[in-house]
């Protein structure tokens, strides 16, 4: 029998866009599980909505992102690993979680390794180094230098994010998927993928965007003085609030 399986990431702190991919997946009932690839907080001001939400959804797993991290590393007195308004930004973050997600977000591994229908799946946020530390983002993507990065590994499929576009590479070796992030568009589209893995072991890839009101996320940048709210608005969401003002 055929198996799927969902491949959500970079949540960013998005209630809505969450709510709505988790009700367009809970009603395909062949989906089976669901993997969550990091950066569950951050950037988003939704922070304990979103982990209120993860955290009574049936069949998922986690890796953390670069930002769940350096949430944590705030509330273990480090330093969170960013600079400038992105610093003040997380502590922003830290100050409005709930102590109570604390668990969940120190559980959560780099790294995660399944199968499914015969095929070995290897989830993680980013691509990392031999220190364990997350590769710069590479803007120019290419199925060679995915086969390089990988060349020790032993999976089938490997499924990432952070970088905010939809990656679908594959060589002779494996397939490299990256569903796009759910929280951060410049559209009001919450992106997500499905992987299919037939009985004969074939793969099938489905990207899917699922639309969701977004005004009252946009507009409570400005109402609760998010820190670095301009160049979020900008950036991650190509100013959508200004149709609203």
């Amino acid at each position: 029998m055929a198996e799927k399986v969902a491949i959500i990431t970079d949540i960013h702190g998005n209630y809505n866009a969450l709510k709505a991919v988790l009700h367009d997946i809970n009603k395909d009932e062949d989906i089976v599980h669901i993997y969550c690839l990091g950066d569950l907080i951050g950037i988003g001001h939704e922070t304990n909505e979103v982990l209120s939400l993860l955290s009574v959804q049936k069949n998922i797993s986690f890796v953390a992102g670069n930002h769940d991290q350096a949430i944590l590393n705030i509330f273990a007195g480090k330093e969170p690993g960013s600079k400038g308004e992105e610093k003040e930004h997380h502590k922003w973050i830290a100050s409005r979680l709930d102590p109570a997600y604390l668990p969940m977000l120190s559980g959560l591994s780099q790294k995660l390794y399944a199968n499914h229908n015969g095929k070995t799946f290897y989830f993680t946020h980013y691509h990392v180094n031999e220190r364990g530390d997350f590769l710069p983002v590479d803007q120019t993507p290419s199925v060679n230098k995915l086969d390089e990065l990988y060349r020790e590994s032993t999976a089938d499929i490997v499924c990432f994010g952070h970088h905010h576009v939809v990656h679908h590479f594959k060589s002779k070796e494996r397939l490299y998927v990256n569903p796009s992030s759910l929280g951060c568009n410049h559209k009001p589209l919450a992106p997500y993928g499905v992987v299919e893995l037939g009985a004969f072991g074939n793969i099938n890839i489905s990207f899917r965007e699922v639309p969701y009101d977004n005004k009252d996320f946009l507009l409570s940048y400005e109402r609760l003085n998010v820190p670095g709210k301009e160049f979020i608005l900008e950036v991650f969401y190509g100013n959508q609030h200004l149709r609203y003002i």
